[in-house]
């Protein structure tokens, strides 16, 4: 069982990278109508992938696994902790932002984005990013027992 939870976990991860990725590709360029669906859908993967890999996370960490007294005395584990949840307070800016292109893209139309808006939305996303480098650097920590108070 600690293996499915695991891999699941690991699913879930890569899903969210992923969708980072894609909706930092599809910024790139103007926003048509397509484009403003695709990151849509994107973010909500998003956000599923992140709600899976909490809910996932904390089931192996109190009940798989080596235990939440291993965990909560790991700093990288700690550290990670708090990547995840910077993560997740950035990646409320741009979906507001992405939710808020629903009524034109319902009705066929691009969303209107300024272009200071769109460097903001950019610049979060690579934010995000570069905060789950550093989650994962400190997931390889934290499997190798580096850290444990």
């Amino acid at each position: 069982m600690s293996s499915l939870f695991a891999f699941l976990h690991h699913i879930a991860a890569f899903t969210l990278i992923s969708a980072l990725v894609v909706e930092c590709v599809l910024l790139r360029e103007a926003v048509t109508v397509s484009a403003a669906r695709k990151i849509l859908t994107t973010d909500a993967i998003f956000g599923v992938s992140a709600g899976i890999i909490l809910v996932i996370g904390l089931i192996r960490v109190f009940y798989f696994e080596k235990g939440a007294g291993y965990y909560f005395s790991n700093g990288p584990f700690l550290v990670k902790l708090t990547l995840f949840a910077l993560i997740g307070c950035l990646s409320i800016y741009p979906t507001k932002q992405f939710l808020s292109w629903r009524p034109a893209t319902k009705t066929g139309q691009a969303p209107a984005i300024g272009s200071g808006t769109l460097r903001k939305l950019r610049t979060t996303i690579y934010l995000e990013m570069t905060a789950a480098v550093f989650l994962i650097l400190c997931a390889a920590l934290m499997a190798r027992g580096v850290g444990s108070f």
